[in-house]
């Protein structure tokens, strides 16, 4: 009987060993997404508080900002405009997605009430609130929530459109964001105004505000075409998100490739530009220089003084002709015969000397 007593007992005290860590690992179990916690939650302008959080992607870049007219369930109303972003402070989570740092307290440009917000800066959108009561800060009411309807994402978010020859020569790239919403409030929303946002890799989105014109009625869907272009050149991995009311619907990468035209276009004008140089240069370095005598190019040219003088000096003189060669000479004119004795000739047909010509008979 003592043994079957001695094991309840061991149970017992095992279940009171283990209740405490039990009891530890519930509540981060139960814990979902990011939190933020403060270390006061009143404070004056001037003073400081310290801003902790768990829950956060590890080692990302968060931006810590105190925003006016926001609260935890609304989020922040006015967007970034309503928040002291000369005082903000930026943060990196731990490898445990752990973070703390001091925030200066300062007056946001919005009355309260208000909050700490905290958002990621690179990678997937999150955020999360904080609420903090500014000393001597004004506060006014929140606009009332059913005054704008509330819209949902029904589908997923796609980009349609191709690039086209253009763009490979660097024109901006574009594209339409086609997605499917539906108004879960209990009024109508009538000609909304979208925020898309375009990020490049790690940074921050640009916002640009696009209007929707048409009305959804409660429990109505429609689906929504927006434009999107970037910048003329643009190249990368890039994000675009669509933001409504202050908070973010949707998000699509869209992968741009490089210009290979405008690249292109510079090797070429590195290549010709130089070439057409030379050309030219060498041109006018042919109509400059000075021209050799006796060259191939310009025979038609007429040769200077000078060259014709060299030209005659460089001549052999001509030989006197023979006597021989000269008809009209007799051998006593002729001016080598001069001192000599010419024999007595006759130019009588009957001379003896005349040699007759005998004809045919």
């Amino acid at each position: 009987m003592t043994g079957k007593r001695r094991i309840p007992a061991l149970v017992a005290v095992l279940a009171l060993l283990l209740l405490p860590f039990t009891n530890g690992t519930t509540p981060a179990a139960a814990a979902t997404g990011p939190t933020v916690k403060l270390s006061k939650s009143q404070a004056g302008t001037g003073g400081s508080i310290t801003v902790s959080g768990s829950g956060w992607r590890p080692h990302a870049l968060l931006m810590m900002l105190i925003c006016g007219q926001a609260t935890p369930t609304r989020g922040v109303i006015g967007g970034t405009n309503s928040c002291a972003n000369a005082d903000g402070r930026a943060v990196t989570t731990d490898a445990k997605g752990r973070f703390g740092r001091k925030l200066p307290v300062a007056e946001p440009p919005a009355p309260c009430p208000c909050v700490v917000h905290v958002a990621t800066v690179t990678g997937a959108d999150a955020d999360a609130d904080a609420v903090l009561k500014v000393a001597g800060h004004p506060v006014e009411p929140l606009p009332a929530e059913s005054s704008g309807g509330r819209l949902s994402l029904l589908s997923d978010t796609r980009l349609a459109g191709s690039s086209g020859l253009l763009t490979w020569f660097g024109a901006p790239p574009s594209r339409t964001l086609v997605l499917t919403v539906g108004n879960v409030g209990s009024s109508s929303i009538r000609d909304p105004v979208f925020q898309v946002g375009t990020a490049h890799g790690v940074f921050a989105p640009q916002w640009d505000d696009q209007q929707w014109h048409g009305t959804l009625a409660p429990g109505r869907k429609a689906q929504i075409r927006l434009p999107v272009e970037l910048t003329a050149g643009a190249h990368g991995d890039y994000t675009v998100s669509l933001r409504y009311g202050g908070r973010v619907l949707a998000e699509q990468p869209w992968g741009v490739g490089r210009p290979w035209g405008v690249t292109l276009f510079w090797l070429l004008l590195c290549v010709v530009v130089p070439a057409a140089l030379f050309r030219a240069g060498m041109a006018v370095v042919d109509r400059i220089r000075p021209r050799r005598a006796g060259g191939g190019r310009r025979r038609g040219r007429r040769r200077p003084p000078l060259t014709l003088r060299l030209m005659k000096s460089r001549t052999p003189e001509a030989q006197p002709t023979p006597a021989s060669a000269l008809p009209w000479f007799t051998p006593d004119s002729h001016p080598g015969a001069a001192g000599r004795l010419s024999a007595p000739h006759d130019d009588s047909p009957t001379s003896p000397t005349t040699p007759t010509r005998k004809g045919p008979t």
